[in-house]
């Protein structure tokens, strides 16, 4: 079997194109997730707030798992979309459970309590799995 530059890039469109939506639904992700959490996870952050850099990065994570999966079992660019929102709402359903059993999530995180963020992240992070995993029918 020969070698053809040509045979070895003519995926390139459809990688950009499933490149493309995974941004947009990662960006869409970290602007709602944000938006509906009390706290400011990027201001935290940018204050070296630990807890608030754990939830985040686990919440990411969380969605970010089943968001690969979708991509890497879809028939097409729509159904990679489709189940990328799927995994998006999954992902913000997590965070309003996960803050059930400790009082005050948020206020914790801001306070910047570890034992609070890695809840919420290491939670996300388990969700995301679980995710992924019933994806893969």
């Amino acid at each position: 079997m020969e070698f053809s530059i040509a045979a070895s890039t003519a995926g390139i469109p459809a990688f950009l194109a499933y490149l493309s939506l995974g941004v947009v639904l990662v960006a869409l992700y970290m602007i709602l997730y944000s938006l509906i959490t009390p706290h400011n996870e990027f201001g935290l952050i940018k204050r070296n707030n630990a807890a608030a850099g754990i939830a985040f990065a686990g919440s990411l994570m969380g969605f970010v798992i089943p968001l690969s999966s979708a991509i890497a079992n879809s028939v097409s660019l729509g159904d990679s979309a489709v189940w990328g929102v799927v995994a998006l709402i999954v992902q913000i359903l997590a965070y309003f459970l996960l803050r059930i059993p400790i009082d005050n999530l948020s206020h914790r995180i801001i306070q910047g309590q570890i034992a609070a963020g890695t809840w919420l992240g290491v939670g996300s992070l388990a969700a995301g799995v679980i995710n992924a995993a019933c994806m893969t029918y």
